[in-house]
């Protein structure tokens, strides 16, 4: 069980546990969560349910281990028309790996986009954006760092990387 206090991941959320409280009719223990995205938001996880995929963020090895993969994460090779529906699927796994498969296509496909003169697909911000949320979050809280060092941290790391394959 979870205590109080504590950080844990809910569905693709980072979640303080800000309490547990027992169901008045069903007596069972529930975990009132503030997800850290949107810390004005509550939510209520029965804490005996094993559908809800609570667990613990990544550890710092993990994180940086999943850093030093990314380059060798390949994205999506789909046809347009079964893209969006790639997408959903990838967002429901509870991968990491699966994200970053969603941030390259969707990334990739923008540039290709612009580079072409073309508007960049809103669907593809959407999921782009998302799957940026959810991992640089939780990788963020692993590293001890600001959402934004985060990321900059995970290009300068890639393009390093890269740089390194290309010598």
């Amino acid at each position: 069980m979870f205590k109080v206090g504590e950080y844990i991941i809910y569905k693709r959320d980072l979640c303080k546990i800000q309490a547990i409280e027992k169901n008045p009719l069903t007596k069972e223990d529930y975990y009132k969560l503030s997800p850290m995205t949107d810390e004005t938001l509550s939510i209520k996880v029965p804490a005996n349910n094993k559908f809800h995929n609570l667990r613990y963020p990544i550890s710092k090895k993990e994180a940086e281990d999943l850093i030093q993969k990314i380059p060798e994460i390949s994205p999506l090779k789909t046809n347009d028309k079964l893209l969006e529906s790639e997408y959903r699927n990838l967002m429901k796994t509870n991968q990491h790996e699966d994200l970053i498969k969603i941030i390259k296509t969707t990334y990739l496909r923008s540039e290709d986009r612009k580079n072409q003169g073309k508007k960049v697909s809103e669907k593809d911000q959407l999921f782009f954006k998302q799957a940026e949320t959810y991992l640089y979050t939780e990788l963020a809280y692993s590293l001890k760092m600001s959402f934004e060092e985060c990321k900059k941290h995970i290009i300068l790391e890639v393009e390093n990387s890269l740089r390194k394959e290309e010598s």
